[in-house]
């Protein structure tokens, strides 16, 4: 498919766009810039994202994405527990994880891909089980680090992202793929900001 097809590809993908789809994307990508500024808030419009998303994955049978959507939903929801919790404590800063969280985090990467690498390999007609089972265990490790505000959260996000890009352009999801994109570079914004706040913090007296 040459460059062409892909930009009339990409056209007919915005002209089909359904208003929900482009409140879930709206919502998806405020999360994102939210979550680069520290603030809270990222967690009530990343909860209205995901609803919308399983809204729409329900509407055309993807059950399985259903399921990833529900880990996004708790995760989202513990985040914001968290996440308020530390601001009425005074802890509203971002911080490195320690070994033992990061050591968790990978856990959750490669328990997380094995499992779903069977599941799709053995359950679903996916053609790229390596790949999405890859894009979306290293996602639910960064959004586990995002809810316990560790900066390697970014680390892990755009690690899913860098290979969700490629497989969405395979998958002919123009749309999808400019999108990842977007958060592939907002995400290495978000992790130099996060940096700052936390060299901020070491500098100010005791």
């Amino acid at each position: 498919m040459n460059f062409q097809d892909w930009f009339k590809l990409f056209q007919e993908q915005i002209l089909h766009t359904s208003l929900i789809e482009w409140l879930a994307v709206g919502f998806g990508v405020s999360e994102v810039l939210l979550a680069k500024k520290n603030s809270i808030w990222l967690y009530p419009t990343g909860i209205i994202s995901v609803l919308l998303w399983m809204y729409l994955l329900l509407d055309v049978k993807l059950y399985a994405e259903v399921l990833l959507n529900i880990y996004y939903l708790t995760m989202s929801i513990y985040g914001w527990i968290i996440w308020k919790k530390r601001k009425l404590d005074g802890e509203n800063q971002v911080s490195w994880s320690s070994n033992k969280e990061l050591t968790i985090a990978v856990l959750i990467s490669v328990i997380g891909f094995g499992v779903l690498y069977l599941i799709l390999r053995h359950y679903t007609d996916s053609d790229v089980p390596l790949f999405d089972a890859f894009v979306s265990s290293t996602a639910w490790a960064g959004m586990w680090l995002l809810a316990k505000r560790k900066i390697e959260n970014w680390i892990f996000l755009n690690i899913s992202n860098i290979v969700a890009i490629p497989l969405l352009f395979h998958k002919k999801l123009p749309l999808m793929a400019c999108l990842t994109t977007f958060l592939f570079v907002v995400a290495i914004f978000g992790y130099l900001d996060w940096k700052k706040i936390i060299n901020k913090s070491r500098l100010k007296p005791a």
